[in-house]
C-alpha cells in the first residue's frame, strides 16, 4: 500500500538507481554494498547491508538468476519472483521508502531492468548470542532458555510455547530515525479488545526521533508517567516462558528490537512481585514462597521508618522487644545512619556491577569489614542500625522486579524523612502517602495497581 506522498519506483532503470545513490551513502559507506549483475540480459542491482546477508543463500540465488535466458524473462516481476527466485521471504515492492527501510533492515533489495518495482530477498541474519538463561529471572525448575536482542528469535520462543492459531504477533514500527520493529503479542481470542486497540492506536501515532533505550524509550512516549510516582507502569520479564504464561492470561506482550526482554501489560502490584519459581513447584509451596515474599517486601519497606519511630519513643517498646533498643553512645543521630546507610548500600551496588569478576572478592571482602566492623567500632554507626539495613540490603533482592524495588526504597526513605521529622504523626503520614502511592498509580489500561477503574 503506497502512501500519498511516497515516491514511487520508477519504469526507468536509471532512474531508481540514480535515487538509491543519492539517498544511500553507499560510496562513503563501506558496509553499504551495491553489486551489479546481469540477468537474462538485462541489468540488475544488488544493493544490501554487508553483514546482514547469509552468503550461501546468495550465492545460490545468483546461481539461479545466471541461468535465466534472455528469451525466458517474465513479462512483469511478480511472475519472475515467482519462477527464478529460489527463497522464501520475496516481497515486491512499489515505493522507495519501503525500499529503504528494507535495505536498512538488512534484507536484499533487487532492481531489474524493465520492471517498475523492486524485488526483496529477505535472507538476512543478525549477529546474535546464544539462547541462555537470563541472569535475573532465574528458575530452579523451569527452562533455562531466555530472550536475546533479536525479535524474531524473541517471537519464535514464545510461539514454541503456544501453538495455537489465535496468537498473534504485529509487526509494527517506531522512530523516524532508527525505524525500531516492534512486536505486539496477543492471543486474539483472550484479549482485551479495548485495551490492545488502545496500544495499537499510541505505537501508530508515536512521533518519536528514535527508540534508543529500547523498551524504556517506548514505555517513556506510550505513557507519561508522574515524576512523583516511582511505581512501574509496565512488567519486564526476560523469560518466554513467563510471557507465554501472561498471553494465556490475556494480557499483551510487547517485544522491541535489540532488547533482551519484553513488555506486559496491563499489571497491578500482585503480578509485579510474581516470578516464575512459584509455579514450577507444588501449590502449597508456591503459596509459601508468594506469602514469604510478600512479608519481607512489606518488611523492606517497614522495619526501618519502625525501628526509627520506637527509637525516638523508647517507652514504646514492649518488655520483650527491650534488648533491641540502642544501649550504646550514639554519636550520628539515627536518621542520618539511616539515609547514609542507604545512599553506600547503592554505592556499593554500582561498584559491584562495574567491578570485574576477578575482583568482585576483594571488593566483598573490603566492603565488610570497612562497612561492617570497623564503621561500628568507630562510632559511626551503631550494630542495631547496622543489623537492621543488612537485611533491607538482602531482602531486596527477594523482589524480582528491579524497578518495583527502587520504588519501595524510595517509599522507606519517605517514611523515614516523615518519621524524623514528625514522630508518629509523620509515620501515619508516610503510610496514607504509600497507599495512595498505590491507589492512585494509573496504568495505560486506565486501572490502577488494585485493579479499579480510573477515570
Amino acid at each position: 500500500m503506497i502512501k500519498k506522498n511516497e515516491k514511487k519506483v520508477s519504469s526507468l532503470f536509471e532512474e531508481n538507481i540514480a535515487y538509491m545513490e543519492q539517498v544511500l551513502p553507499v560510496k562513503d559507506s563501506f558496509d553499504i554494498v551495491r553489486r551489479d549483475i546481469e540477468i537474462g540480459g538485462r541489468a540488475a542491482v544488488f544493493y544490501f547491508i554487508d553483514g546482514f546477508t547469509k552468503d550461501e543463500s546468495m550465492l545460490k540465488i545468483m546461481d539461479s538468476f545466471f541461468g535465466v535466458k534472455e528469451e525466458d524473462m517474465p513479462v512483469d516481476a511478480t511472475t519472475f519472483a515467482r519462477r527464478y527466485v529460489p527463497y522464501v521471504e520475496v516481497d515486491v515492492l512499489q515505493s522507495f521508502d519501503e525500499v529503504l527501510r528494507n535495505v536498512l533492515s538488512g534484507a536484499t533489495c533487487l532492481f531489474i531492468s524493465g520492471y517498475e518495482v523492486c524485488i526483496a530477498i529477505d535472507c538476512r541474519t543478525y549477529p546474535a548470542r546464544s539462547v541462555d538463561e537470563p541472569d535475573k529471572d532465574k528458575s530452579l525448575r523451569g527452562s533455562r532458555d531466555g530472550f536475546v536482542e533479536t525479535i524474531v528469535f524473541n517471537t519464535a520462543l514464545i510461539r514454541r510455547r503456544i501453538r495455537d492459531p489465535h496468537l498473534v504477533m504485529e509487526m509494527v514500527e517506531a522512530g523516524q530515525t532508527s525505524r525500531t520493529d516492534i512486536a505486539v503479542c496477543y492471543m486474539k481470542d483472550r484479549v482485551d479488545q479495548a485495551l490492545l486497540d488502545n496500544l495499537m492506536k499510541r505505537i501508530k501515532s508515536l512521533e518519536i526521533d528514535d527508540l534508543r533505550m529500547n523498551q524504556q524509550s517506548l514505555a517513556d512516549a506510550l505513557f507519561k508517567r508522574k515524576w512523583f510516582n516511582p511505581f512501574p507502569k509496565f512488567k519486564f520479564t526476560e523469560r518466554p516462558d513467563t510471557s507465554a504464561a501472561c498471553l494465556l492470561e490475556g494480557k499483551v506482550v510487547i517485544l522491541v528490537d535489540n532488547s533482551p526482554s519484553a513488555m506486559i501489560l496491563p499489571t497491578s502490584i500482585l503480578d509485579m512481585v510474581e516470578e516464575a519459581n512459584d509455579y514450577y513447584f507444588p501449590t502449597i509451596t508456591g503459596v509459601y514462597l508468594k506469602f514469604s515474599r510478600a512479608l519481607i517486601t512489606i518488611g523492606t519497606v517497614f522495619l526501618t521508618p519502625l525501628y526509627l519511630l520506637f527509637m525516638q519513643n523508647v517507652d514504646w517498646v514492649p518488655d520483650m522487644f527491650q534488648f533491641t533498643i540502642v544501649r550504646e553512645p550514639v554519636y550520628v543521630p539515627l536518621i542520618w545512619q539511616f539515609l547514609i546507610l542507604e545512599l553506600a548500600i547503592d554505592g556499593l551496588r554500582l561498584a559491584a556491577l562495574n567491578t570485574p569478576s576477578m575482583l568482585s572478592t576483594p571488593l566483598s571482602v573490603i566492603a565488610g569489614l570497612v562497612m561492617g566492623e570497623f564503621s561500628v567500632s568507630s562510632g559511626w554507626f551503631n550494630s542495631e542500625i547496622m543489623l537492621g539495613m543488612a537485611f533491607v540490603a538482602v531482602a531486596n533482592y527477594t523482589q524480582p522486579n528491579f524497578e518495583l524495588g527502587y520504588a519501595l526504597k524510595f517509599m522507606r526513605l519517605m517514611l523515614l524523612v516523615l518519621t524524623a521529622c514528625l514522630n508518629w504523626i509523620g509515620f501515619a503520614v508516610g503510610c496514607i502517602l504509600i497507599v495512595c502511592f498505590l491507589a492512585f498509580n494509573k496504568t495505560l489500561s486506565g486501572r490502577n495497581y488494585l485493579n479499579v477503574k480510573l477515570n
